[in-house]
């Protein structure tokens, strides 16, 4: 997949793509954002690897570097020093590194390693920057799907799995998507000590706890969703003891409440993802909670709609929803800026990244602005600009 010739690197410093960014104040710096994209004719994807923009605090959109020729990097995380990037390719069954330049924020390739597994959704790395944790979907060579942990190395390299842990339990009852388990995230609380991951195969979130060592332990029973409910994706509350699970299959949001020393996710109330005037089908994608607590956002792909939900500090339920069209087709991920003040959508099949204002007081999104047209976006990372 990634050889000595595999990449086809483009600097491209000076070429600019469309306004509507971060919208910064002028004392604000710049920021980059790393884009990763499906690559693959299974995928019926138009996406070149991953790029890398600069946005200025005017709102324009930089490319950077283009590297063409990486197979499908469908999520990509930082280590806690922003030295590194990773990615795991979708469809494989390996993990690769980068070094990021501390210059210029460009990526230099270190290195690929397997991770015992078919198909790695998600990755995210533990609070020590020692160890890798991913999340594979599928089962591969008699391995069945599971949750592997790879050590980081001091120059960011990575070594072989150190630890795999099979999840299993009753499936679901989709004939088609619920065969076996199928983890697909991997999301640490804010204080880094519980785990979470969802399984759409199994409709369950179970929790783990990492060893000095990395090993994964179970750390209490799992969060059991409804039958046939798919849960995707975990976001915790940044200060509060809640989370909220999206759910792939039954398009709804579970809020949940946290006992970290248990280890333990109980559900609390569930709620529609979709706005009620929609029909059709569609599929819960990504969640998030604002960096002030304040909201919780997902995403559907279907109506391609992104949903935002208020949410009641005492209780951490969710109140009533508004919803805003995506900008395009299939809005798969989406992040937040870091200045908390819009989100950016990666919508995969209409090969575009938009942008949606967030109101700070009450949560709603704004129309969506075009930033930046690119093949198959799946990932969106942000970071600041070196000076």
């Amino acid at each position: 997949m990634l050889g000595s010739a595999m990449l086809a690197v483009t600097a491209l410093g000076t070429s600019r793509l469309i306004a509507g960014g971060l919208a910064m104040d002028k004392t604000t710096t710049d920021q980059l954002v790393y884009i990763g994209c499906r690559t693959t004719r299974e995928r019926n994807a138009r996406g070149n690897g991953i790029t890398v923009a600069r946005i200025r605090p005017d709102g324009l959109w930089q490319i950077v570097q283009s590297l063409d020729g990486i197979v499908n990097p469908a999520f990509l995380a930082f280590d806690h020093q922003r030295r590194f990037l990773f990615a795991v390719h979708g469809d494989g069954s390996e993990v690769s590194a980068f070094a990021i330049d501390t210059k210029t924020g460009m990526l230099r390739f270190l290195g690929k390693q397997a991770c015992q597994g078919k198909n790695p959704v998600h990755l995210a790395v533990d609070p020590t920057n020692k160890f890798l944790l991913v999340a594979n979907h599928l089962t591969l060579d008699g391995f069945v799907s599971n949750v592997a942990v790879l050590p980081i190395g001091d120059d960011g390299r990575l070594g072989p799995v150190c630890d795999l842990v099979a999840l299993t339990g009753p499936v679901g009852p989709h004939r088609i998507e619920q065969p076996f388990a199928k983890p697909h995230q991997i999301c640490f609380d804010p204080k880094g000590a519980l785990i979470g991951v969802p399984d759409k195969g199994l409709d369950r979130v179970f929790t783990f706890r990492l060893d000095a060592s990395g090993k994964l332990q179970p750390a209490g029973a799992p969060m059991l969703s409804r039958e046939g409910a798919g849960p995707r994706h975990l976001a915790f509350h940044p200060a509060l003891p809640f989370a909220y699970v999206v759910d792939e299959l039954s398009s709804t949001i579970v809020a949940a409440r946290v006992d970290a020393a248990g280890g333990t996710l109980t559900p609390l109330q569930i709620v529609s993802a979709l706005p009620d005037d929609f029909t059709g089908n569609s599929r819960g994608s990504e969640i998030a909670v604002s960096p002030d607590g304040r909201h919780v956002f997902a995403s559907n792909r279907g109506s391609d709609t992104i949903a935002s939900f208020p949410v009641d500090p005492a209780t951490g339920r969710l109140g009533v929803g508004s919803w805003q069209i995506s900008g395009g087709r299939t809005p798969r991920f989406f992040a937040v800026a870091p200045n908390g003040r819009a989100l950016f959508v990666a919508n995969e099949d209409s090969d575009s990244i938009s942008r949606l204002a967030i109101d700070p007081a009450t949560g709603r999104l704004a129309p969506p602005v075009p930033v930046m047209t690119t093949g198959s976006p799946t990932c969106l990372l942000f970071a600041p600009a070196p000076r």
